[in-house]
């Protein structure tokens, strides 16, 4: 099983994580594409669209550095455990927590039982976003591929 990992030191609250979830999942609709093909689409990001949404956030530590918040697709998810309708599932086999938008009832308990807060409402508030691992990308999340001071990475679990 692979996981994101973090290390809040080496992060400079750039954003580049942020941008490049955001390119990727523009428009509510992922898309394929190299680290260059997503970097490119970063620069044509409407920032005041609200479908132009990131699946992870960085915030001040209150100390002059940051804290990265993402999804840590737990072992126990408390989102899943929440879930009504079933739309959220642990995927035993990849770790991930997996997410059925056509299952979903919009009753945003994922939102409110998740300890991280990673979970937001969508802009038509129909469903829910979280981290889909950028399972629609060959080369890994486009988070890890865009941070410049290698403060995300991948690693087997």
């Amino acid at each position: 099983m692979k996981r994101i990992f973090i290390d809040p030191a080496k992060c400079d609250g750039c954003k580049n994580c942020t941008l490049a979830c955001m390119a990727s999942h523009q428009d509510m609709t992922p898309r394929k594409g190299t680290l260059a093909e997503i970097r490119q689409a970063m620069y044509a990001l409407d920032l005041t669209d609200p479908n132009t949404q990131s699946r992870n956030r960085i915030i001040t530590d209150g100390q002059g550095g940051y804290k990265p918040i993402f999804c840590r697709h737990c072992d126990i998810p408390d989102c899943a455990g929440a879930c009504m309708s079933g739309a959220l599932e642990k995927n035993m086999e990849t770790g991930l927590v997996e997410y059925h938008s056509d299952k979903c009832a919009a009753c945003y308990m994922c939102v409110m039982n998740c300890r991280y807060g990673v979970p937001a409402i969508s802009p038509d508030r129909k469903r829910m976003i979280k981290c889909d691992f950028c399972a629609h990308l060959e080369e890994g999340p486009a988070c890890v591929r865009a941070c410049p001071k290698k403060a995300i990475e991948v690693r087997e679990v």
